[in-house]
């Protein structure tokens, strides 16, 4: 078969089930296209090639006995360098972790070995995922693909640029305030944060291993593909509680039937808070809400009418300090806190985070109940409406900065702002709703970078949402591939 890097996960497991390709065939393309391309861009860190090899073997040599493929029978796939591989390197680009070679699976690997997909290889991302670009002082620079010089965005920013140079058919990032919507946006490529306790967090690094778990709200797993076909195939794989992760919770995921977009209605805006938005962004949503409505979709300019943008860019951040304030020795939390106010006066997000993490256990609570007053204000908004589309970052992907620069300022059509808030802006508010979002591509900036669009849903309804992303997605169409990655 031609072409077999860009065939969908889905596609990939039909053709090596009816016999068209083997399992053997389409690892070795994939292993030939990280040998063309990842010496430029970067984006995987590990590659198993000899246990991919014999992994592609038996699951032809499976077919052939006439054993019962899974749905991802003889699929390669990648996972960003945080979720523990059993018998392969896992460090979450943390230098004392250069060695660590887990006994187990994350609970997401296990899921998709066990539906027949093959482990290719680990994907780059920022030290510990806690930047926006894609860099760490482990492994070094990751690079789009759509333009080297620019960063596929971060965390999960590898798991990006290994989708769309065709190194990978699907992949999984984990997501705290962005990290598989901003690097889909960056590179061009379709993503899912599903609900927050959907799917199990089980072996994500961070924690480190062996040390308490101070993710407990905000954090997620989701895969990241070149479809919404694959995106619901992989959530059908990889949802429900595995009875090690607590905070996963066993809600059904309900099957549905599909949706035609005359049977949709969505609400779209780009005014979020004030943060600019570059012109080219603005311009493509303006165009995807035209498209929808002269499908026959019912449109309308709007945003829940209480959402206080700063008020939830302060809460978030609040909340991602009390979390990380849980490692960090009380006398250095003063510092912190003083250190805060003034690198980050002008961004609301990290500045709250900065003087939240000396709060006390009253502080904690008036930030879940902020949290819980947010969710419901979106929920209540999002009964009205099928799904709300918005910007994924202010603009598409920027250029290389220094690591741990994470908030220098960035220009959005000649203004500069906090970096941090740039990037993560308009995708942490969701992570604070716990609510599900899909990333969809939507055509390019006039630098011919790609744009994502974030089609938000409600909380555990993450079946209907991708139903109707991918209805939207007749508008925005399918994935592009970069003219000449790496």
């Amino acid at each position: 078969m031609d072409n077999l890097i860009y065939l969908t996960a889905g596609e990939l497991a039909s053709a090596i089930q009816k016999r068209e390709v083997s399992s053997a065939e389409v690892v070795e393309a994939f292993l030939a296209r990280i040998a063309a391309c990842n010496p430029a861009l970067n984006a995987l860190v590990t590659v198993d090639e000899v246990g991919a090899r014999e992994a592609a073997a038996r699951a032809d040599e499976a077919l052939a006995r006439g054993e019962r493929p899974g749905p991802l029978h003889g699929v390669p796939v990648t996972f960003k360098d945080v979720f523990e591989t059993a018998g392969l390197r896992t460090t979450a680009g943390h230098r004392p972790l250069a060695g660590n070679v887990p006994g187990q699976d994350a609970t997401v690997v296990a899921r998709l070995r066990a539906a027949g997909a093959i482990v290719l290889g680990k994907t780059n991302l920022p030290e510990l995922a806690m930047d926006t670009q894609c860099a760490n002082a482990l492994f070094g620079i990751t690079r789009n693909p759509w333009d080297p010089e620019r960063t596929p965005g971060g965390s999960s920013g590898g798991e990006a640029a290994a989708l769309a140079a065709g190194m990978t058919p699907l992949g999984v990032g984990s997501d705290l305030g962005g990290s598989v919507r901003i690097p889909a946006h960056f590179c061009g490529v379709f993503s899912l944060k599903p609900t927050e306790g959907r799917i199990p967090m089980t072996g994500h690094i961070p924690p480190l291993p062996g040390t308490m778990n101070w993710i407990r709200h905000l954090a997620v797993a989701g895969p990241m593909a070149r479809s919404v076909a694959d995106l619901r195939l992989a959530l059908t794989i990889l949802a429900g509680p595995d009875g090690k992760d607590p905070s996963a919770l066993p809600v059904p995921l309900a099957a549905t039937p599909g949706r035609a977009l005359k049977d949709c209605r969505v609400a779209w805006t780009d005014d979020i808070g004030g943060l600019p938005v570059s012109a080219d962004t603005r311009e493509a949503l303006g165009r995807l809400a035209d498209g929808l409505a002269a499908a026959g979709c019912r449109v309308e300019r709007a945003h829940p009418p209480d959402f206080d943008w700063d008020a939830i860019w302060r809460t978030y951040g609040g909340l991602v300090g009390v979390l990380l304030a849980a490692q960090v020795p009380l006398p250095l939390r003063a510092v912190l806190r003083s250190l805060g106010g003034l690198i980050f006066r002008k961004d609301p997000v990290t500045r709250a985070g900065s003087r939240r993490v000396t709060a006390g256990m009253k502080s904690y609570f008036d930030l879940l109940e902020q949290r819980d007053r947010w969710t419901r204000s979106l929920e209540g908004f999002l009964a009205g409406v099928d799904a709300w589309l918005l910007p994924v970052s202010s603009a598409p992907a920027f250029p290389h900065r220094k690591t741990g620069r994470i908030n220098a300022p960035l220009e959005v059509d000649g203004v500069a702002i906090p970096g941090h808030l740039a990037t993560l802006g308009m995708t942490c508010p969701f992570n604070l709703t716990g609510s599900p979002v899909v990333v969809l591509p939507m055509g390019r900036s006039r630098d011919g970078l790609p744009m994502g669009c974030q089609v938000v849903g409600r909380r555990w309804a993450d079946a209907a949402l991708l139903d109707v992303a991918e209805a939207v997605s007749e508008v925005t169409g399918p994935f592009v591939p970069p003219p000449q990655p790496g």
